[in-house]
């Protein structure tokens, strides 16, 4: 994984813009900015919880995804 994060960090570096739909907190974690959809999944989802850097997205109540990304945060 950390191969991957290095990968898409030298992509940014170079001015290049990364988009990337992912679901691994070690990755999310290492975003610049999240976009954050749901609050579910299938037809409970598709709307935009929450938006932000990696610490913003993790103090926002509704976001189910913010909720796990704060555990992986204190870690860091």
């Amino acid at each position: 994984m950390q191969k991957l994060i290095d990968i898409l960090n030298r992509l940014v570096q170079a001015g290049n813009s990364v988009v990337l739909i992912e679901h691994n907190m070690d990755v999310i974690k290492s975003a610049d900015y999240l976009l954050d959809f749901g609050p579910e999944g299938g037809v409970g989802g598709g709307k935009l919880v929450a938006k932000g850097t990696p610490e913003e997205v993790a103090n926002h109540p509704k976001s189910h995804t913010g909720k796990y990304l704060k555990r992986v945060l204190k870690g860091r």
